[in-house]
């Protein structure tokens, strides 16, 4: 794996590596980071769901080399878990290496978008289902009641049903 990033990096100055964090095995790379980086290989290290995986990857990149921190935050919402207090870890986490910047990886709401602005977390992923909804942002809420009211109406109405 080490050969085929080294190849993969030499592509431009903009390109950058995709590392998960783990093998399939579960076992961390973060020894492969350690030598890409120091390598002066740019790395996104995505799969991330703890701090204690961020601080790993932090300690193992080379501060003088840009980098990318991918942190699943809308796959660590899914476990029922609210993300936001871990990506707030991660934000100081990473202020140990100014060169990496955080990603707020997988969001499931446009809600995420403002979370991801106000800690300071430089990137976030956004799905086109996601942007779809920045028409709602201010919407008013009497007239967006309203509007859901209709639309369960129209649904009833579609489906055969008379109101």
């Amino acid at each position: 794996m080490e050969k085929q990033a080294l190849e993969i990096a030499s592509w431009g100055e903009n390109v950058y590596v995709k590392l998960p964090i783990t093998n399939t095995k579960g076992e961390p790379i973060y020894n492969l980071i350690s030598k890409l980086a120091n390598k002066k290989v740019k790395l996104n290290v995505t799969a991330i769901m703890t701090l204690e995986q961020v601080k790993n990857v932090v300690s193992n990149l080379n501060p003088s080399v840009p980098s990318y921190v991918s942190v699943f935050a809308g796959r660590i919402a899914d476990t029922g878990r609210d993300p936001l207090p871990l990506m707030i870890d991660c934000v100081n986490a990473l202020k140990a290496n100014p060169l990496a910047e955080l990603i707020w990886a997988s969001p499931r709401e446009l809600f995420n978008i403002f979370q991801a602005d106000q800690i300071g977390c430089q990137v976030i992923t956004v799905t086109n289902d996601v942007l779809k909804k920045l028409d709602l942002v201010g919407k008013d809420l009497n007239d967006y009641s309203l509007d859901t009211v209709k639309m369960f109406y129209n649904d009833a109405k579609s489906a055969g049903f008379s109101i």
